[in-house]
């Protein structure tokens, strides 16, 4: 009886002070109700003590990265798994592809994130056009995937209208301008940092620029301050450049005079074929032995040819013997 009593009178003086409810807050508050709720994705605006993840240490990575990109991931990591079991070694960075509209894929990154690795997101926008990013038209849509590559929490590569210096992509060449997609960029950057995702690597991805020799890339650069990797795209054909330098080359030389941020070779397989074991030889040494490389990621997908690198023998055991080097491969901090 004496303890009933206790606890109605310490019930009373709780509705008395209004510290009524779990953690001795209004429940009809409802921006105390709103902070109770844990955040999904490590939301630090909710959580003050939770600072935002800092990408600045994977920009110049002491090693470098060795990265793919596979059917079925980052939704599911097995086929991930499955490419390292094959050559040997895990990548730390999972190449995937997002067209403009998708919402983004916040369980494939910390799918990603949570075996160690980088996930690096090629954003299409295949439409409404880079004039409508630019003028604000897409903002909604862009808040809202900026806040939720911020909730995660985790590091993001992100690569807006790669290829942007060839003319089959509709925001290439042909229908766009340099100006619109430089304007378009930077303006989907400055929301990202409105927004407080600064859990970003932005990567700025021209193709290499052998096939379309007339265009400069020094008119494509939104500047040092929007981006943080050059990531080329740059694939060996049975036709085409045989050696490291003839390939990436050019593109590196003319990026030297605008930037010396770090490249990445975003994108590249070697057709198969009898140059195919010579061609991944080239690859992955010229990265080794590149300062300025600081990594690659191989395109591990049937698309016009079989760029798997299973599909030929000789090849894969040169990719294995050359990818064991300590160069290649790191776990991505978790903090």
């Amino acid at each position: 009886m004496i303890r009933k009593s206790l606890l109605t009178l310490a019930v009373a003086l709780m509705s008395l002070t209004g510290l009524t409810g779990c953690g001795f807050l209004a429940d009809d508050d409802p921006a105390a109700a709103a902070a109770r709720e844990p955040s999904a994705g490590g939301d630090s605006s909710n959580h003050p003590d939770v600072l935002p993840y800092d990408v600045k240490p994977l920009i110049r990575p002491d090693k470098k990265f060795f990265g793919v990109a596979v059917d079925g991931a980052p939704d599911s990591m097995k086929p991930v798994d499955a490419f390292a079991r094959t050559v040997g070694k895990k990548p730390n960075l999972v190449g995937s592809y997002s067209s403009w509209g998708d919402d983004f894929n916040a369980e494939g990154a910390r799918n990603v994130f949570e075996a160690g690795s980088l996930l690096y997101v090629s954003w299409e926008p295949f439409k409404p056009g880079l004039g409508s990013i630019a003028d604000g038209s897409q903002d909604g849509y862009v808040k809202r995937f900026a806040k939720k590559v911020r909730e995660t929490n985790a590091p993001v590569a992100i690569s807006f209208g790669h290829e942007m210096n060839g003319h089959w992509y509709p925001w290439g060449t042909k229908k766009q301008t340099a100006r619109e997609f430089v304007t378009a960029w930077r303006h989907i950057h400055d929301v990202f940092q409105d927004e407080g995702a600064t859990n970003v690597i932005w990567v700025w991805s021209p193709n290499v620029v052998n096939p379309v020799p007339d265009v400069k890339l020094k008119a494509y650069w939104p500047g040092d301050t929007y981006v943080d990797w050059v990531g080329v795209v740059g694939y060996w054909t049975q036709t085409g450049a045989s050696t490291f330098d003839a390939l990436y080359g050019p593109t590196r030389r003319q990026i030297a005079a605008f930037t010396d941020k770090p490249i990445l070779i975003s994108e590249t397989s070697a057709e198969p074929g009898e140059r195919r074991r010579a061609d991944v030889r080239r690859l992955i040494g010229g990265v080794r032995q590149s300062d300025d490389f600081i990594g690659f990621v191989w395109f591990n997908i049937p698309k016009r040819a079989d760029w798997r690198i299973q599909s030929s023998p000789l090849a894969l055991g040169e990719f294995k013997r050359l990818i064991a080097d300590d160069a290649f491969g790191f776990e991505v901090p978790q903090s």
